[in-house]
């Protein structure tokens, strides 16, 4: 998976780290974030999306992005753009 690093939130200490890639031959963006809480994590669960099933489905998670990243997304968002992804 040839991943381009999109940044690190430059907030964090050294062993926590919110990242933000782009995986070029999926063209997906990647996150690492924090985990939520529980409780979070079940207000996310109960929200309830008209014609989708609540919860979250096994193979997907809930994480926790800093504000202070939205220009990492935005980064993140033009290169996957720029492959002409849609």
């Amino acid at each position: 998976m040839p991943l381009l690093f999109v940044g690190i939130d430059p907030a964090t200490e050294k062993d926590k780290s919110p990242t933000v890639w782009v995986d070029q031959e999926k063209q997906e963006i990647v996150f690492q974030g924090w985990r939520p809480g529980p409780e979070l994590e079940a207000e996310c669960a109960a929200f309830q999306v008209p014609g989708h099933a609540k919860g979250i489905p096994d193979d997907e998670a809930v994480i926790r992005i800093p504000a202070r990243m939205v220009h990492m997304i935005r980064e993140a968002c033009d290169a996957v753009e720029r492959a002409d992804v849609r």
